[in-house]
This record gives C-alpha cells, sequence and structure tokens, in this order.
C-alpha cells in the first residue's frame, strides 16, 4: 500500500530553507541542489567520497546511505519525517557514518545500489535506502520508511536499531552477507546468446498489443507511464510490417495522453506518470528526459500520418523547455518539482470559482465544462487536475460554436489562466545542466526544425550543443556529466557520449553543417576507447576515468529513459552508413550480439534498442542531396525527405567541390556525387548500389 501523504514543509525562494538555520553540514559546499536541499539537516551527511569511507573504516561503523534527486516527492517526505528530526538525527549520527547521493549526479552509483535493491527485495525506487559496510559491500536495502512504525510500514528507527545492535554484537555476520550480496552483482549470470531476428521484433510487438489498454491507451494499468520509446518501436514495426494494430496503439495513446491530466493543460509539457489507468492525475514533477522523448514520438507520428494533432503537442512541449527549462547560455535545466507550498500538485488544480473570477462567468463555466472542473473535483479537497472531456472539435459542436471562434475563445482562456497560475508558489526548479539529459532534448529540437520545417529549434539545439561543446568537455576532450553554479564536473558516463551523440547527429541533419557529424564521430570514438566491454561486448555505463565501485555495470534494459547502450547501438549503425567506416557497425554488431540472450529473453524490455535492430535488419538507405543549399530546388529535395517518416535513412547534404572538403574527410564515398547541370541533385543508395541521381523532387519521390 502507498503510505499516506503528508505536508512537506519546504521553501522554494532558496535551496537552504533558513536565514538562520541551527544546523548546517558538509553537503553545504556541494553543487547539487538534492545535496544542498539536505545541508542543513541535523543529521552530520557527507557527500559520496574518500573521506566517509575512511572514517567509516577507522571507527569500524556501517554506512547509511540514502540516495534520491531533488524533485523527489517521497524523498522530501522522508527528509521531513526523518532526516529533520533531531532525535532521530542524533540517533544515526551516533551509530552510522550518512552519506547522501543526487542519482542524477552520480547515476553510477545510484544503478550500482538499485540492482541490490532490487536482487534483495524484488523491487526499487526513490529514496533508495542502503544499509552497507564500510568497504561499500551492501546488507540491507530498502526505498522509503517512515521514521516509526506505521500504516504496514517497519520504521527507519526500529530498523536501523536492530541493524546497529547486530553490527555490534555479529559484525561478521553482516560483513557475510555484504560480501555474497557484492559477489552476486560481480558474478551475475550472464544470458546465454540468442537469435535477434524479425521474430524479436514481433515478440515485443505481440507482448505490446497483449498489454495494450484499448480503452484509454497505453500499456497495463495504474501506475500508467508513458514509456514513449514504445511508441517509437511501434512506429517502426507499422512502417515496416504494416500490421494494422501497430498505429492504432500509437495514436490512441498519444491523444489520450494529450487530453489527459499528465499533459499541461495551460503550460504545456508532461508530467512524470499518472496514478490511475486513465492519464488523469499525475504525479506532477516534469522531467527533462520525458519531454525529449515524448517529443519525439509526437514528430515521428506527425511524420507518419501527416496529423497536425501531433506536432502542435511537439510543439507546445518546446515551448514549454524553452520558457521554463532553459538557461540564459541555451542549456535545459534538468527538472521542475511535484510539490509547492509543501504539497504536491498545489501550483496546477483548479476550483471552478477560481476560473470564473478570473474569465468571466460565461467564458468560464465554457471553460470548466471542457477541462471537466466541477465542484466534487477530481483531485484532493474538491481541486481539479484539467483534462480534456470531449475533443475540441466535438465540444465545439455540441456548444454550437464555431471551431475556429473555440479555439480562439480557449487559447485566450488559457493565457489569462496561465497568468493567474503564474502568481502562485512554484514548484521548485532543479537548475543542474546534465549532459545526457540535454543530449535527448538536442535530438529532438533538432528533430523538430527539420520535420516542421522551423529553424529557430535547430538554433535552440546547436545553442545547447555549443554549451555542451564548451563548457562540459575537459581539455583532453573527455565530456562532463554535471555543470551547475558555474561549475562544470564528473567525467561523462556513457549516457553522456550515446545521448549527446545522437543530439549531434539529429542537428547534423536539421543543419548539415560538418562540424556537427565531426564531433558525433570523435566522441563515439572515445566512447569506444573509454567503455568498451573488449572481452564480453557492449558498453559499461562507467569507463576509463570514472570512479571504481564494488562492481561495473552494463545496462541495456529500456525504462523510464532509453539506455546508453541501445541509443548508442543505433549512433553507430547510423555513423556506419553515413560515414562508409565498418568499424562502426562491427561495434554495434558486437553490442547486440553481446545482449541477444537478454533482449530475446524479453523483447518488450528493450524497445529502445529493438529500433537499432529494426535499423540494422533493414536493406538501409542512404541519401545524398547534392546542390546550392541556399536555393529553392536544394530546399525543396530536402523538406520532401524531411517531412517523411524514414526511420532507416540517414541524409547528408554537400554543396560540391571544395566548400565540402571537411565532409568529404568524414564521409569520403560522398566524393563525385555533384550537382548534374546547376541542378539540385539527389543520389539515392540501397542496400550499398546507388540509384542514377535524379534532379526534380517528384523523380526523388518516385525512389523513395
Amino acid at each position: 500500500m502507498h503510505p499516506p501523504d503528508i505536508s512537506v514543509g519546504r521553501k522554494r525562494e532558496a535551496l537552504t530553507s533558513q536565514a538562520s538555520p541551527r544546523h548546517t553540514n558538509r553537503l553545504i559546499k556541494e553543487k547539487s541542489p538534492y545535496l544542498l536541499q539536505h545541508a542543513h539537516n541535523p543529521i552530520d551527511w557527507y557527500p559520496w567520497g574518500e573521506e566517509a569511507f575512511r572514517i567509516a573504516k577507522e571507527k569500524c561503523t556501517p554506512i547509511f546511505l540514502s540516495i534520491g534527486y531533488s524533485t523527489c516527492h517521497w524523498c522530501h517526505v522522508m527528509e521531513e519525517e526523518s532526516f529533520s528530526d533531531e532525535k532521530f538525527a542524533a540517533f544515526l549520527n551516533a551509530r552510522f557514518i550518512p552519506i547522501k547521493v543526487d542519482r542524477e549526479e552520480r547515476p553510477d552509483i545510484d544503478r550500482v545500489y538499485m540492482e541490490v535493491c532490487m536482487a534483495m527485495t524484488g523491487a526499487g525506487g526513490w529514496p533508495l535506502t542502503i544499509v552497507m559496510t564500510p568497504d561499500g559491500e551492501p546488507f540491507f536495502a530498502g526505498t522509503y520508511f517512515p521514521r516509526e512504525t506505521q500504516w504496514g510500514r517497519p520504521g527507519l528507527r526500529e530498523i536501523l536499531d536492530q541493524i546497529s545492535n547486530r553490527w555490534e554484537h555479529e559484525p561478521e555476520g553482516l560483513a557475510r552477507i555484504g560480501e555474497e550480496v557484492t559477489n552476486v552483482l560481480r558474478d551475475r549470470a550472464k544470458a546465454p546468446a540468442g537469435a535477434l531476428t524479425q521474430e524479436t521484433l514481433r515478440a515485443a510487438f505481440e507482448t505490446l498489443l497483449s498489454s495494450f489498454d484499448a480503452v484509454h491507451g497505453g500499456f497495463g494499468g495504474a501506475p500508467k507511464f508513458p514509456s514513449p520509446h514504445n511508441l517509437s518501436f511501434l512506429l517502426r514495426y507499422y512502417a515496416t510490417v504494416r500490421d494494422r494494430n501497430a498505429l492504432p496503439m500509437v495514436e490512441e495513446t498519444l491523444r489520450a495522453m494529450a487530453h489527459g491530466g499528465i499533459y499541461d493543460q495551460l503550460g504545456f509539457g508532461f508530467h512524470r506518470y499518472s496514478v490511475d489507468d486513465r492519464w488523469l492525475v499525475p504525479h506532477f514533477e516534469k522531467m527533462l528526459y520525458d519531454q525529449a522523448m515524448l517529443a519525439i514520438a509526437y514528430i515521428e507520428a506527425y511524420q507518419a500520418t501527416r496529423d497536425g494533432a501531433y506536432r502542435r503537442i511537439a510543439e507546445e512541449i518546446f515551448d514549454y523547455v524553452l520558457r521554463e527549462m532553459t538557461s540564459p547560455d541555451g542549456a535545459f535545466y534538468s527538472a521542475q518539482d511535484a510539490d509547492s507550498e509543501g504539497e504536491e500538485g498545489t501550483y496546477y488544480v483548479w476550483r471552478p470559482g477560481e476560473i470564473r473570477s478570473i474569465l468571466g462567468e460565461k467564458t468560464g463555466d465554457l471553460v470548466c465544462r471542457f477541462y471537466g472542473v466541477d465542484e466534487t473535483g477530481n483531485f484532493e479537497d474538491g481541486a481539479t487536475v484539467l483534462h480534456v472531456v470531449t475533443p475540441p472539435t466535438e465540444f465545439a459542436q455540441k456548444e454550437g460554436i464555431a471551431p475556429e471562434k473555440f479555439r480562439e475563445i480557449m487559447e485566450e482562456s488559457r493565457k489569462k489562466l496561465l497568468v493567474a497560475r503564474g502568481k502562485r508558489i512554484p514548484p521548485f526548479r532543479d537548475d543542474k545542466v546534465l549532459t545526457d539529459w540535454n543530449g535527448l532534448m538536442i535530438a529532438v529540437l533538432a528533430k523538430g526544425a527539420a520535420a516542421c520545417a522551423t529553424p529557430g529549434y535547430a538554433d535552440a539545439a546547436a545553442r545547447a550543443a555549443g554549451f555542451i561543446l564548451s563548457r562540459m568537455r575537459r581539455s583532453d576532450g573527455r565530456l562532463l556529466h554535471r555543470f551547475r553554479d558555474g561549475e562544470a564536473s564528473i567525467p561523462g558516463y556513457l549516457d553522456d557520449y550515446a545521448f549527446f551523440t545522437w543530439g549531434l547527429l539529429e542537428l547534423y541533419g536539421a543543419t548539415f553543417a560538418p562540424q556537427y557529424l565531426r564531433e558525433s564521430v570523435a566522441l563515439s570514438e572515445q566512447m569506444m576507447a573509454l567503455f568498451e566491454d573488449r572481452k564480453e561486448g557492449g558498453f559499461f555505463s562507467s569507463g576509463e576515468g570514472n570512479e571504481k565501485l564494488i562492481t561495473q555495470d552494463k545496462e541495456v534494459y529500456d525504462g523510464a529513459h532509453p539506455s546508453g547502450n541501445s541509443v548508442a547501438a543505433l549512433n553507430l549503425l547510423r555513423l556506419g552508413r553515413m560515414t562508409g567506416n565498418g568499424r562502426f557497425e562491427k561495434a554495434a554488431s558486437n553490442l547486440m550480439q553481446a545482449f541477444s540472450g537478454m533482449v530475446s529473453s524479453h523483447p518488450v524490455a528493450h524497445t529502445q534498442l529493438l529500433i537499432a535492430l529494426d535499423f540494422a535488419l533493414s536493406p538501409g538507405t542512404e541519401i545524398v542531396i547534392a546542390g546550392d543549399p541556399e536555393r529553392d530546388d536544394a530546399r525543396a529535395m530536402l523538406q520532401s525527405v524531411r517531412s517523411r517518416f524514414l526511420p532507416r535513412t540517414v541524409v547528408l547534404r554537400t554543396a560540391g567541390g571544395k566548400r565540402d572538403e571537411e565532409l568529404g574527410k568524414i564521409a569520403p564515398w560522398i566524393m563525385g556525387m555533384n550537382a548534374i547541370s546547376d541542378r539540385a541533385t539527389a543520389y539515392v543508395c540501397r542496400n550499398r548500389a546507388c540509384a542514377l541521381p535524379v534532379t526534380g523532387v517528384k523523380e526523388l519521390e518516385k525512389l523513395l
């Protein structure tokens, strides 16, 4: 059962909650917003580092490890209940060495100990609670615990008291458990190799079909997560197999989410997930990676169907991110909290009287009917999460209002309500910049720029990419993971390299500036040097230069966002076709073979990797557009290609001659592909064989 909701009294005006705090611990020197939120706890927190482990060893004291993130609701609850309590803090400080970790800042630590929690308890989540030996070997794991035993949950104080007593009288027994758990992690059984074929794709499709919610869209029941990579996989499956069930699953899900409370109907952007199966009441935090991955699904659905409703949602997501989640330097912030004024959702919910007072009785009543706002409410204390009860065109018809007039009324009302909402105390925003999540946002902005012929999105993507390339890279070229408060730090992980390279590849496709392709090649080569498992294949999540933990993991499961290995596989395949360098495709093949047993045994858990598999199994199409990029004929050819859903196609552009010497060095196979008779010319190659060049859009479309 879920623990009871409580008020969490945190101020958003500053990361330090008091002007003259009673307590200040070591976390005050950190950059992480999450760690700073705990800097005035009475608990003597240490950041992860040598000092904490040294003292634990000197005192022969177990370590209490707490992992969370700044916009995590139950992390706030646990802080309010336990970590802010003087008596509990005195107990914890006396018997344990307490360490705090921001999972977004140190995903390597989080992955290792989350795997421990999953192995020991069968479940996971945040806050993540670990007790371990001074050597970092875990012997107890869990998630949220109330301070005292209640609601069927054991109390944290009681649990830790028992652990402490056992450590005092039988430390060898707990140390032995920690050693055994660590050995299990290190000796994880490798699934036998499997065959990755079209049948693997079909198996994932059948699983999604069997779990599809035909009433509300999405897959499975409550709580319901968007999982946009499942939708991107289904779009590709539809494009390949033309199964009549694949596209409707995507469209019904995208429409239902856009109409639901999971979508911020006023300010745009998606909340984390829906607590019910109707997409109605969300968990209100907003994560950058959700905005990016969902926008990709909507853009691709727009390309596949030409339905402008999907484009509109993607553009609204961009509006939200560029308005509220973008730094003055152009980089993207990480998240917005679910809580404000001490409670979840307060910022977003409405009551009929509030709406009427802002819009007037007549318009207010109309807006309330459209968004399902009544005196009963659908949230706590009679409040309502705005959602679209009836599709706009159908609603306007029932109300006897012309569709265009209705759209004008609703847009004007939305803006007024948004201004009024802006006067409330807003949720806390985590303003750290993460390379991996920025890479995802760069990728979709660039995709949107190309698909929607909107150069401004490419400009925003280019600014963010420039920030990372100039501010989040060491002098030796190594990417860094986190930037905040003027400091870039923490050597980049696999996800940073894979996701940012994805962004650069899409940015090349939107601008055809050769430097983005050059950087994609350089970062992929660096990724292979730093992270490749040369013995078993695939890439480690942490590599050379990252801290060595109790075990080194390789992640391929596609969860809240895709795994680094899944994204890297498609990047390498695309680069192989774009550059003609077979080394990239060989690395992708080795990667997929390394995980073939795991993927073939549970395909639906790896749909982003299956997107790469679909690309690998296709004959493959390469298109080169040659000609002056400023001329209308070249632009028309490019837009004809960009507007289509062509997920197995790579596109390059050359102006010909000396102007593209840099591109020729990266992709020498395109040399000689010049414009014919001073007309824009398209070269279409399939399965390593090129058709005769064509010089008109209609001829190109026939080849496509």
